[in-house]
């Protein structure tokens, strides 16, 4: 498991000795400094070990993930994560330098989250044939936070990557699991990449250079983002997206995404919700 790979060595073993039903559903790794190491389970949080964290056991993730010393990797977290091999994602809390209004850095660790991510292929077919029926439409996927968008929105690029072109604004690295340059993580034979860039200046980018027919992006959770869809929209290219909601009447709450329905861009909208322990998408045309 790349995620287990970069926890210490203590840690690890526990990582690695987590009951099989466990394992296959863990999403997270959670270290803080002083506190027990915990999985992070569909049900919640679950300590692994007695003993506590150290800020050495955190530094130590980040020379794993970075290839690099704590210190050098620190210097450059300015967003809080650090993309790993796998898709893996590696999200730091500490001591932050901050000048106008804008984290320069992190100068001591006492916290990481390292998400595990997964592949879920043939979650997508209670849906995908009504998505597609009649062409491919503007399609917005929510759940609130940990809810298994960001698996759902892989494996829809992929499936419509085997008949559209497809542009993938992968910020984080983390649909595509990048590393090194090269996806890990199958999101299609005609899917092309960019991480590192925000969604404005990516989707620029991506429609002048790559002529998509399908636009997709992770989390809308800022309003240059909504520059990103309007951007698509006009160009005539289809958006697949993600947002923070547990269900439609939530989206109509909230100040920024009450302006993204109002750019009538999205038709449909997948709610995704736990039952049992498992995934269940419900597809609606937005407006009925």
């Amino acid at each position: 498991m790349n995620a287990a790979a970069l926890l210490p060595g203590w840690i690890r073993s526990r990582a690695l000795a987590l009951p099989e039903g466990e394992a296959e559903r863990a999403e997270e790794f959670r270290l803080r400094a002083g506190r027990r190491p915990a999985v992070l389970l569909p049900a919640g949080e679950r300590a692994m070990d007695e003993r506590a964290v150290s800020v050495r056991d955190i530094e130590d993730v980040l020379e794993n993930a970075t290839r690099s010393s704590a210190h050098t990797a620190l210097e450059g977290l300015r967003a809080g994560f650090v993309a790993a091999r796998g898709g893996v994602r590696l999200g730091v809390a500490g001591v932050a330098s901050c000048a106008d209004g804008r984290v320069l850095t992190l100068r001591r660790p006492t916290g990481a989250a390292i998400r595990i991510p997964r592949e879920a292929r043939g979650c997508a077919d209670g849906i995908f044939e009504a998505l597609t029926r009649g062409g491919f439409k503007d399609t917005l996927l929510i759940s609130p936070p940990g809810g298994g968008k960001t698996t759902l929105l892989r494996e829809l690029v992929r499936r419509l990557s085997g008949r559209l072109r497809v542009s993938l604004i992968d910020e984080r690295g983390e649909v595509a699991g990048v590393f090194d340059g090269a996806p890990e993580l199958d999101v299609g034979p005609m899917t092309d990449v960019l991480t590192g860039a925000d969604k404005r200046s990516g989707a620029m980018l991506m429609l002048r250079a790559m002529n998509p027919q399908v636009l997709a992006m992770d989390e809308i959770t800022a309003p240059e983002d909504l520059e990103a869809v309007a951007a698509a929209a006009g160009c005539g290219v289809r958006l697949l997206a993600t947002a923070h909601a547990a269900d439609a009447a939530e989206l109509g709450r909230r100040g920024l995404y009450r302006e993204l329905l109002a750019l009538e861009v999205f038709q449909n909208v997948v709610q995704i919700s736990a039952d049992g322990g498992r995934r269940r998408y419900e597809l609606r045309e937005l407006g009925r």
